[in-house]
């Protein structure tokens, strides 16, 4: 691992200075949760554990349905987002996967890429495909969908660039590959909603069979957007379907942000984890709908919940559970850079509060249906201050007791203006 975009120097330097109030901070937690039987150095351990994956387009500006506001020095190809996300995962050392996405991230040289980001301290997460926007000299149009197309000929291109996503997956060395499709309705009786399902099942049925055989697929959902009246793959409920349809390899994977205002998101946690389809995660918050603000912004004790089911189910799991974590945001009015080292911190504090929780009282709480009392168990872990831990983590791996001071301090968003090429206006959310 060489050629990492950060001084190593200042980082030490940055972190001798902090390091006489970490120690204070973090030898003080560790007597509060000794006298609860814990030990902070497990817990540590376990922090240091956990990662997330971050996305190949978090790394630039998104925008609102009707505009882009670029900021200078944003990413403008694949090589330029690995070097930012390269510096996300060295300030916070929990982030050292990169989730692609095509064609947006295409090159000529995928072993070439694969080595680029190696050197910079990173492996790449699953593959996502994009049949949700028509591409330049694109012979089929999505605009009446892809895998539910009723146009057989889009639904063949779609497949087709479902497989080759995976080709560049395996030379990539990712093992899954992520399935959201835009398709549905804007009007009563546009559809055959039965007919439409039929047709997604039959052409995820053959990107399913190109799955090499240590590979997932994962089934995203998505309530609404961009179409409004129906939604082929609309909820939970039609994504674990389709995963018991297509096979074991076929499983579900959670946005936070695709719900229903008010949707118990964990309880859907535990009921995908009991049937084995529990996939992966895409992290965001929201306040209206699908937003993809910022991890934890609005709600962290939701995000605080939803972990601790999947602490439950770590602590429980069945044969194949390994969830994949991933940061997918749309970063607006904030440098990504930032806004990912915030959530990246958000989604780990809830990770170790989750490890917090007396099981054991939880349990019994539950089994005598005391309310409060099971309650309690999970406040009392939820208001534990578990940043002196995240912080020992972080440094004790080479990353910064301050991510976001340092990384101002760093000066690398100034540097990055006056050496990359524009970004111009544009449109949409990408």
């Amino acid at each position: 691992m060489n050629g990492l975009p950060l001084s190593t120097d200042q980082i030490a330097a940055h972190n001798a200075r902090h390091a006489e109030a970490l120690a204070d901070d973090y030898d003080g937690l560790g007597r509060a949760l000794a006298r609860r039987g814990l030990d902070i150095g497990a817990i540590t351990d376990k922090a240091a554990g956990f990662s997330v994956a971050i996305p190949s387009w978090g790394a630039g500006r998104g925008g609102t349905r009707f505009a882009k506001f670029p900021i200078p020095g944003e990413p403008t190809s694949i090589h330029e987002k690995l070097e930012d996300c390269a510096v996300v995962n060295q300030l916070c050392r929990a982030t050292p996967r990169v989730s692609p996405h095509f064609p947006w991230d295409r090159v000529s040289d995928y072993g070439a890429l694969r080595q680029e980001a190696a050197s910079l301290g990173l492996a790449f997460d699953a593959i996502n495909s994009n049949t949700f926007q028509d591409q330049p000299g694109q012979k089929h149009s999505y605009s009446a969908g892809s895998l539910a197309s009723t146009d057989k000929a889009a639904r063949d291109q779609a497949v087709a660039h479902n497989v080759d996503c995976i080709e560049i997956g395996e030379k990539l060395g990712a093992r899954a590959l992520t399935v959201w499709i835009g398709d549905g309705s804007n009007l009563p009786g546009q559809q055959h909603l039965g007919a439409a399902l039929d047709r997604y099942l039959d052409s995820a049925a053959q990107i399913y069979a190109r799955l090499p055989g240590d590979w997932r697929m994962l089934l995203e959902h998505k309530m609404f957007e961009p179409a409004f009246y129906s939604t082929v793959i609309a909820d939970w409920g039609s994504s674990i379907l389709a995963a018991k349809e297509l096979g074991p390899k076929a499983q579900c994977l959670v946005d936070l942000g695709h719900h229903a205002p008010n949707t118990n998101i964990e309880q859907i946690v535990a009921r995908l984890h009991r049937f084995g389809k529990l996939g992966g995660f895409h992290f965001n918050d929201s306040k209206y709908g699908d937003d993809d603000l910022d991890s934890g912004a609005i709600n962290p004790h939701q995000l605080f919940l939803v972990f601790n089911e999947l602490v439950e189910a770590e602590l429980n799991p069945l044969e194949g559970f390994d969830p994949a974590y991933m940061i997918d945001q749309s970063h607006n009015v904030t440098d990504p850079i930032e806004s990912m080292l915030s959530s990246a911190e958000a989604i780990l504090t809830a990770y170790v509060k989750a490890t917090l929780v007396d099981r054991e009282a939880l349990h019994a709480a539950q089994e005598a249906n005391d309310a409060m009392l099971a309650f309690q168990a999970l406040r009392t872990a939820y208001r534990t201050d578990v940043s002196p831990i995240i912080a020992r983590a972080r440094t004790q791996a080479g990353g910064a007791y301050d991510v976001l001071a340092l990384y101002r301090e760093s000066g690398w968003r100034e540097r990055k203006a006056q050496e990359r090429k524009p970004v111009g206006l544009g449109a949409g959310i990408v």
